[in-house]
């Protein structure tokens, strides 16, 4: 009996002492959990050092700005955002971890940081968080993507314009013919940088003035604002490719610019100034608990989420550019520009066989070329783009097409979503040629 009574007390302490080592270390996470929580957030920077790099590489200005007006801008708000923002990080990474999207990767570990600002404090910006979205590199590529056909949609329309007051023998694509001579209208024209300073301008006056009013625009206030910014930002390049035409300056000087800024300020500042009078703060701050472990277990989840992608997205992706390949591309007289592009010299032609995230637009451009006109057309019965550029007074045409299992496709996101839940191997092929008179 008195080895049962010795067991049983020796078993009481140590449990005892489990319960209370138990107890310290609840309070240890409960007092240091924002320390604990941002050393990881920092590893896991560290971890995806270069994606980040590339990122802000891109957009340094933009995205360092969007996270400050987050933290800046935040306000206390009675909508529960952190499933929100689970479900849009779950989406962003279970896309990055099928299709190796870096960009994608990289808006995550943007959102998660604004995720663990909103868990520790409630306070949520969407005016800067649609910042974040217009700053990140999936809204560049997918405004690149309709780069020729916006450009060309508004040469259209200021051809509509002034065909009933002066003269113009015709417009090709970007190409305005007047008086036998022919004025290009270049892709700068188009406003990308002043379409994303005309919203960044926008966020900031929004937040100053809720700033001053000490009171909170409600949703649909911010949505409506950022849409007639939007409009206005249409209205400003109609007016600047109107007045580049009829001023003969279509080519980069002081001129040129000055018009381009001019446009940019009273066709989309001034109007934004005179319009944010009329939007009202009406919502008051909200005061909420600070928030427990446990509530903090969505982020935590998010945490997880991107952790696994990161590990993922580190692996050597294996492209099979080269795979089931068409035998009339002799790829015996190719070579490899890198693992993501596979040039083929061929008579009178050139064939790049390409990862589908090379748009050939956009490699153009980068290279200087100018895209004249860019259509769907049908050819031997499929869909394909058709181009026309232009570099140094020579004329070139292109053809190019994504292709998965021998069938031709047009849509990026068609071809997205192929790979995306199939895992087919998917490539980009591009013909390009001399254009002979």
């Amino acid at each position: 009996m008195a080895f049962n009574h010795y067991w049983f007390y020796n078993t009481f302490l140590l449990l005892q002492k489990k319960q209370k080592a138990g107890y310290l270390m609840k309070d240890f996470l409960s007092q240091n959990k924002k320390v604990i929580l941002i050393l990881i957030l920092f590893t896991l920077l560290i971890i995806n050092y270069n994606i980040v790099v590339t990122g802000l590489d891109s957009n340094l200005f933009g995205i360092v700005f969007s996270i400050l007006l987050f933290l800046i801008g935040g306000r206390k708000t009675s909508i529960n955002m952190n499933y929100p923002l689970l479900g849009m990080i779950f989406i962003l990474e279970f896309i990055s971890f099928r299709l190796h999207t870096k960009s994608l990767h990289f808006l995550a570990l943007s959102l998660l940081i604004c995720f663990l600002y909103y868990s520790f404090t409630r306070k949520f910006s969407f005016i800067a968080f649609i910042c974040i979205l217009l700053f990140s590199s999936l809204f560049n590529t997918f405004f690149e993507y309709l780069t020729t056909e916006i450009k060309q949609t508004l040469c259209y329309t200021v051809y509509l314009t002034l065909k009933n007051f002066i003269i113009i023998d015709k417009i090709e694509g970007v190409n305005f013919y007047i008086n036998n001579a022919k004025i290009t209208i270049d892709t700068a024209c188009m406003g990308l940088s002043m379409f994303k300073t005309g919203l960044l301008f926008g966020a900031l006056l929004l937040t100053l003035e809720e700033r001053k009013q000490q009171k909170y625009f409600s949703i649909r206030q911010i949505l409506a604002f950022c849409f007639i910014v939007i409009v206005l930002n249409i209205i400003s390049n109609y007016f600047r490719i109107l007045s580049l035409i009829l001023f003969d300056c279509t080519e980069e000087n002081v001129l040129h610019h000055s018009i381009g800024l001019l446009c940019f300020i009273f066709y989309q500042i001034v109007p934004m100034l005179f319009l944010i009078r009329f939007f009202k703060t009406e919502q008051k701050e909200t005061i909420y608990k600070t928030q427990s472990l446990p509530a903090l277990l969505p982020f935590l989840t998010g945490l997880v989420i991107i952790f696994i992608t990161s590990l993922e997205i580190k692996k050597e992706t294996h492209y099979n550019l080269l795979e089931n390949l068409n035998p009339e591309y002799h790829i015996e007289n190719g070579i490899w520009i890198n693992k993501e592009v596979f040039k083929i010299v061929a008579p009178e032609k050139l064939i790049y066989i390409k990862t589908i995230a090379h748009n050939p637009t956009i490699c153009w451009t980068g290279d200087g070329y100018k895209i004249t006109e860019s259509k769907r057309i049908i050819k031997n019965k499929s869909k394909i783009w058709f181009v026309k550029l232009e570099k140094n007074h020579i004329q070139y045409l292109s053809y190019w097409w994504y292709e998965c299992d021998q069938k031709k496709y047009t849509s990026i996101t068609e071809v997205l979503l192929i790979k995306l839940f199939y895992n087919k191997p998917v490539r980009l092929i591009n013909e390009t040629g001399k254009l002979t008179l």
